[in-house]
């Protein structure tokens, strides 16, 4: 498929989203997230893991008010919510169900969507020059893309409110200190250090990293019982895939295990 807000390219089991309309700092468009949408669906059965990264300066600024993510004209009263409703929310639902982890790598600026993006990654490195924004309060909107969730539970509810409330800028030195991101690296590193991460994980047993995943997501919501029934059950998934049987030989060889995905 041809896209044309994103590029979609290929390194070895790792999949590469790059969000591409730098004139805008990549913000949002309905085509956007329609494209982005599609190259999931294109990258899922062979994609062991996938990195999200924006072109140009910036990881993403946000909605684009004038490409169909605005109020916009229809009858009745205006509904600021309804291109959350039809896909900014299946978007991050879906994100959130991959069959493989993945990277977000940010440059620049992480506002609004942007910021839901970045954060609702497995795992994030970002640049010294990276900074997460929260700005919906000073157009007097609400934060959206399921950033009041991924906030609360990643930096706790006092510095969610901060961030959400003040509308400030987070530097990425202090979205680290806060456990908003993984990796903190030179600007130029933000790619290398995020497609490490990600060949790293499209190394490993994949049935067992989706299992995680899956359990991870669930644990945030979930009684510490009900936690321990999931690990029981999916324990018994990963335990019958060809990935632990080779996992438990390389082990017991003291050699370095050799994952295939199976």
């Amino acid at each position: 498929m041809a896209y044309d807000k994103i590029e979609l390219e290929r390194d070895g089991d790792v999949a590469i989203i790059r969000l591409n309309d730098p004139a805008t700092l990549n913000a949002v468009t309905l085509q956007t997230i329609e494209e982005i949408d599609a190259a999931l669906t294109e990258i899922t059965g062979w994609a062991r893991a996938m990195v999200l990264t924006g072109a140009g300066r910036a990881f993403c600024s946000g909605a684009n008010l004038s490409g169909g993510m605005g109020v916009g004209q229809s009858e009745g009263p205006p509904d600021a919510g309804r291109s959350l409703e039809t896909h900014i929310n299946p978007l991050m639902l879906r994100f959130r169900d991959l069959p493989f982890p993945w990277v977000s790598a940010v440059k620049g600026s992480a506002a609004g969507v942007g910021c839901s993006f970045a954060l609702a990654a497995d795992m994030a490195v970002a640049g010294e020059g990276a900074f997460f924004l929260q700005a919906f309060a000073r157009v007097g909107l609400v934060p959206d893309g399921g950033s009041s969730w991924l906030l609360a539970r990643s930096v706790g509810r006092a510095r969610a409110m901060e961030m959400m409330l003040l509308g400030e800028r987070i530097p990425a030195a202090k979205a680290l200190e806060w456990g908003m991101i993984n990796r903190l690296v030179p600007d130029e590193q933000v790619m290398p250090s995020a497609l490490d991460l990600a060949r790293a994980l499209a190394a490993g047993p994949t049935k067992s990293l989706a299992l995680i995943r899956r359990m991870t997501w669930a644990a945030a919501d979930s009684l510490f019982e009900d936690a321990m029934i999931n690990e029981r059950n999916n324990q018994r998934i990963a335990g019958q895939t060809k990935d632990h049987r080779e996992g438990v030989v390389a082990f017991l060889s003291k050699r370095p295990a050799q994952f295939t995905g199976q």
